[in-house]
């Protein structure tokens, strides 16, 4: 789970749970101060101390510009990207890393699978490492959607298909 998520589960917890796991995500998984944390959120260092110290609740505001500031440290903010789980091989024929689709600019994100299993790992990996979409093949998609929370294309190769059974017909002459 990406740290903002963690804080946001938090805050719905309580407010004791709120204070532990915004500490721990400051400190552990952004890896800097309180006083650092306030300086790049622009929330008083007083505030944050209040906050983390359980001597002050923090209201909705305070609670969003906590999450934006960790997205934004993580790299997570705005960073849509839509998840491709396929064998190495059909990874390697992606070209484009990135493609602008309706006016957005999406990043291709590749996650290696050769089995059902390994792909069912990726794409629960994919989900939390953020993914907002996930493309996989028809075998293994049914069984992701049941567990994603994420939309799920499913890839249909008509045209590679094709040229896979002409290939065979033509290595069984």
């Amino acid at each position: 789970m990406i740290a903002a998520e963690k804080v946001i589960k938090a805050a719905f917890e309580s407010d004791e749970i709120f204070q532990e796991t915004l500490s721990r995500v400051i400190k552990d998984d952004l890896g800097i101060t309180a006083a650092e944390f306030s300086k790049v959120s622009g929330i008083p260092a007083s505030t944050l101390y209040k906050i983390l110290s359980g001597h002050r609740d923090s209201n909705m505001k305070t609670v969003r510009e906590i999450v934006k500031t960790i997205k934004k440290l993580e790299g997570t903010e705005h960073s849509e990207f839509i998840a491709v789980i396929a064998a190495r091989p059909v990874l390697d024929g992606i070209i484009e890393k990135k493609m602008q689709i309706d006016g957005r600019l999406i990043t291709i994100r590749e996650y290696s699978a050769t089995t059902m299993e390994e792909a069912i790992v990726a794409a629960i990996k994919a989900e939390q490492d953020g993914a907002t979409a996930l493309v996989c093949a028809p075998i293994v998609s049914p069984t992701v959607e049941k567990v994603l929370t994420i939309p799920v294309a499913t890839i249909m190769p008509r045209d590679s298909l094709i040229a896979a059974i002409e290939l065979a017909a033509k290595k069984i002459r």
